[in-house]
């Protein structure tokens, strides 16, 4: 394993849409090679500081520095993974993993073998020939990591993952992404409004308020990925703790969603 040596520096961030600030004076370090989770009431502004920090958007106010260095063999420092899963039906499994390969520094070989490398990490290998509508939504999901692991990202961004997939493939899905991601070191920012999912998985968990989006509180979580259990006491009281901060937020912000 490669721990990430690249994190992130968010500075006094702003940023709005419309007119309507969204977030608000954010302020945040993203430590190397762990894992960050974003969580907090519906229209906080989880996923747009998950795009300014990724580069996508561009803030009103703050700035968004990159910490380390990418190592050697990363071909894309930040990447994407959706709860969309983005794929190409006309494209076999191997197929859309090694798009994101093309025209970059690898002769064909490499971009194979790496391909390999991936599909054996997801538990892929033997899916590699398949068309997308031929997999499920969790298998689905394995081949957007695949495709983001091919790159040797230092940094994934992941904009709630398993929102999308059935609570049975979600809690297989949690088990193997806590694995994956302590295996690969990675540098990684979550969002998720699951709070069992932001306990299993994070090192620190930043709970934002209701609009506009202000860091409200940071919880460490030090246990190892690799020992967390969904029925653990700790992680259970972190979650509790979790849901009382956010539980007012989240109230207000349905009922301003219902109302208009």
């Amino acid at each position: 394993m490669t721990r990430s040596r690249l994190g992130l520096e968010i500075t006094g961030l702003r940023h709005g849409f419309a007119g309507l600030t969204v977030l608000d004076d954010i302020s945040l370090t993203i430590p190397a090679g762990e894992v960050t989770v974003l969580v907090g009431p519906s229209g906080c502004g989880k996923s747009t500081l998950l795009g300014i920090a990724g580069g996508l958007l561009k803030p009103d106010a703050g700035r968004v520095e990159l910490r380390g260095e990418a190592g050697p063999a990363c071909l894309n420092a930040l990447t994407y993974v959706f709860q969309d899963f983005a794929l190409l039906p006309w494209r076999s499994v191997a197929g859309n993993v090694a798009l994101v390969l093309e025209g970059t520094r690898l002769s064909k070989a490499e971009r194979r073998a790496r391909v390999a490398e991936v599909l054996a990490t997801t538990g892929l290998t033997a899916f590699a020939g398949a068309w997308p509508r031929q997999l499920s939504g969790g298998m689905r999901q394995r081949v957007g990591i695949a495709r983001a692991l091919a790159v040797r990202p230092a940094v994934l961004l992941m904009d709630e993952p398993l929102s999308a997939l059935d609570a049975q493939t979600r809690e297989l899905l949690l088990d193997e992404f806590a694995s994956l991601i302590a295996a690969e070191g990675m540098t990684v920012i979550y969002v998720t409004h699951n709070l069992a999912e932001a306990v299993r998985l994070g090192h620190q968990v930043v709970v934002l308020s209701r609009r506009p989006g202000r860091v409200r509180e940071i919880l460490r979580i030090d246990q190892p990925l690799a020992t967390r259990r969904a029925d653990d006491p700790a992680l259970l009281a972190t979650e509790a703790r979790l849901w009382a901060l956010i539980r007012a937020d989240a109230a207000e912000a349905a009922m301003e969603l219902e109302h208009g």
